[in-house]
């Protein structure tokens, strides 16, 4: 028997169902597959994001915030409390509780717009035909006009530190402790390490983590970084730069870890709980059959152009298989685009303007290049620093720490990247790039009008810097070739 669709999803994460929503919305017959399972066995939408990854992570780096802000952040507004104390399984409840209402409104979303859920795994075979193995084992062969890749990546493993799920645990894992661990080690301080750090460390943990990479947050403008490790270490994360981990060892419930400090010398650390975090891989696993006509690049990522289209005809793929950062929004704007244009639409997707953010706190985000980009290219340009302690709303929320940072051209004054530490930082860097999606001038934003008091206002004063106008500090111009 063979069931024939107008587009077949594989993946329901970020990248997958917003594609099967798009899709069914502009008419195709539309299914999507997905293997991800409950404590029930009941198939859930939502893949990694959901389930494992941005949200029931936020959900925990929300319920440690509200925790440390009433054990040490109300004090100086004149507000003190009981000792406060935290439910860790309560905590953890809370966040499948987060999890199973998002999922579940992804699966209302697939009925609303007449997307097919089908639940189980997904390969590709050749001539744009699926091989269907549903969650109670039976096989069936689907075809499409076409198909979209879109199964996600998996935590990198290292075998220096084998995951077991108990004292050695990848993301996944560490979204599942029980109580807080006395003494927390984290592999890796990108992204997921420092939110996972931040989690346990605002709990009570003494975290310390061990990054191989002599920079710190190699990916970020690096003044950005810089201020973002001073306020992180300032909490009482302990970020060791240039510490490789040469070995682990589990004894009892205590793992011991073995490193290289910057300077060369072995050291040794006893951790109760220890995390990995030191990145994510494209997830291919049974997803490609040999003669599928799909081909990976050199880094495991399913090749595709810039339209994401694979070197099958037919087949596109979406979201962190594919090259660019991992991030949610990234895939789901790929997503969208590629079931636009299945549908003889002519989308793209800006690729130079697609935020990020870590959501530590004070949250850290960024758009458009970074300084160190700019200069390698040698492009002239000049940049705006605002800090949040001359900012009146951040200044009485107590949440002055950070700056804005704005770059631009020289010549044209377009603004060619924006870089936050400090309160709301996710929400002020979407401002600029939309501005930025409109090819607006540093000026532009500074004669826009911000409303008062708000966060906001330091990306208009960090507009006005950069061309020496800020209204509310001494005005230090910067040139730089």
């Amino acid at each position: 028997m063979s069931d024939k669709y107008d587009v077949i999803v594989i993946g329901s994460g970020p990248a997958g169902y917003v594609a099967a929503i798009r899709a069914a919305q502009l008419g195709l017959k539309t299914a999507c597959i997905e293997k991800w399972k409950n404590d029930e066995g009941k198939g859930i939408n939502g893949g990694t994001c959901l389930n494992v990854g941005c949200i029931p992570s936020k959900a925990l780096l929300d319920s440690s915030h509200k925790y440390h802000a009433l054990k040490e952040g109300y004090k100086n507004h004149g507000i003190t409390a009981g000792a406060p104390k935290i439910n860790v399984p309560e905590m953890i409840e809370r966040k499948q509780k987060v999890v199973d209402q998002m999922s579940g409104g992804i699966s209302q979303l697939f009925k609303a717009n007449g997307v097919t859920s089908l639940y189980g795994t997904g390969k590709l075979l050749a001539g744009r035909k699926v091989e269907f193995t549903a969650n109670d084992g039976s096989v069936q062969e689907l075809e499409a006009e076409n198909v979209i890749l879109a199964s996600g990546s998996v935590p990198v493993d290292i075998p220096v530190a084998p995951v077991n799920g108990e004292t050695i645990v990848d993301s996944t894992g560490a979204l599942e402790f029980q109580s807080v661990p006395k003494k927390l080690g984290v592999i890796g301080a990108g992204v997921i390490g420092l939110e996972l750090g931040s989690v346990w460390g605002r709990l009570g943990s003494e975290v310390i983590c061990l990054e191989a990479m002599d920079e710190f947050l190699a990916m970020m403008d690096q003044q950005i970084a810089k201020e973002t490790k001073k306020i992180l270490t300032k909490q009482g994360l302990d970020i060791r730069l240039s510490s490789r981990v040469t070995a682990t060892e589990v004894k009892g419930k205590k793992v011991t870890v073995t490193y290289t400090d910057k300077d060369g010398n072995e050291q040794q650390e006893v951790f109760d709980k220890l995390i990995v975090c030191v990145g994510r891989r494209p997830y291919t696993e049974g997803l490609l059959a040999a003669d599928s006509g799909v081909n990976l690049d050199e880094r495991g990522f399913i090749y595709v152009n810039d339209l994401c289209s694979t070197s099958a005809p037919g087949v596109w793929a979406v979201g962190d298989v594919v090259r660019g950062p991992m991030l949610a929004h990234k895939g789901s704007e790929e997503g969208v685009v590629v079931a636009e244009r299945i549908a003889g639409q002519k989308s793209l997707v800006n690729y130079d303007i697609i935020p990020s953010v870590i959501y530590i706190h004070p949250e850290v985000a960024a758009v458009g290049r970074t300084e160190e980009q700019v200069k390698a290219d040698g492009e002239d340009y000049n940049v705006g620093i605002f800090p949040f302690m001359a900012i009146g709303r951040a200044v009485a929320s107590d949440e002055a720490e950070g700056m804005v940072k704005m770059i631009a051209d020289a010549k044209t004054d377009r603004v060619l990247g924006c870089h936050v530490v400090g309160p709301s930082a996710a929400d002020l860097v979407q401002q600029v790039a939309l501005a930025m999606e409109f090819g607006s001038t540093a000026e532009d934003i500074g004669m826009t009008v911000f409303s008062h008091p708000t966060m906001s206002e330091a990306v208009k004063e960090a507009a006005l810097a950069v061309n020496g106008h800020a209204i509310h500090m001494p005005n230090r111009k910067r040139r730089k070739k």
